[in-house]
């Protein structure tokens, strides 16, 4: 059974989200709590394996309850919940930790397929949302981070770099390996190597140091 909290400051978010979990068999929603501080008590008392995170709550919001969980000894994986795909609060909360995020609107089946690869260690990201965020994040200082970003880059092989770019497009493992010609372990393997080598936790942020350093633009 995957164990889940839900985190968040309106109540029927929380019943929402608690009826559609209880749908799925492998699942038990083990808690609820309706800000970060409550979420990390409730995390401390009832160690969920995943937890529901809004992004805006008032006290401790979703990016430092994040921040806070990382730091136990077992973090929970963290699924961050938005309402608009263009929340800036999403990169914050992906730089604290957390797997992925879902927008509230997201249907039935496909929270309850992103929660079980959240269990299992996957990142949730849509390509379509996360262009949007990406696009959104890059209206400021976008010298600067094209300048780091191809620093960083230059750290990587070629291949590395392939595997970037499409990264960048929003393409899954199995995807990748389909257009680079290896296995999805191999792609895997890459993906821990580039995670190193750059210090990053989670393919958002590679996302967008692939997006920064132009490599979508490189390839036409």
């Amino acid at each position: 059974m995957t164990r889940i909290l839900i985190v968040d400051d309106d109540p029927l978010v929380r019943a929402g989200l608690r009826f559609i979990l209880g749908t799925a068999d492998d699942f038990e929603v083990v808690g609820e709590a309706s800000d970060g501080a409550e979420g990390i008590e409730q995390t401390m008392l009832v160690a969920p394996d995943v937890v529901l995170m809004d992004l805006r709550m008032a006290g401790m919001d979703g990016r430092e309850a994040t921040a806070e969980l990382m730091t136990l000894p077992a973090p929970p994986k963290v699924l961050a919940l938005t309402t608009f795909d263009t929340d800036s609060h999403v990169i914050s909360v992906l730089d604290a930790g957390a797997s992925g995020y879902l927008l509230k609107d997201t249907p039935p089946a496909e929270i309850i397929d992103a929660v079980r690869e959240t269990a299992r260690g996957g990142t949730i990201l849509s390509s379509r949302h996360t262009r949007v965020l990406l696009d959104k994040y890059s209206e400021n200082s976008m010298h600067a981070r094209h300048h780091q970003a191809r620093e960083a880059l230059d750290r990587l092989t070629q291949r590395e770099r392939e595997v970037v770019r499409y990264v960048a497009e929003g393409l899954t493992n199995a995807e990748i390996s389909e257009r680079i010609y290896c296995s999805p372990a191999t792609v895997k393997a890459h993906l821990a190597s580039i995670f190193s080598q750059l210090q990053l936790a989670n393919r958002v942020r590679l996302a967008i140091i692939g997006h920064d350093a132009g490599v979508l633009e490189d390839r036409n």
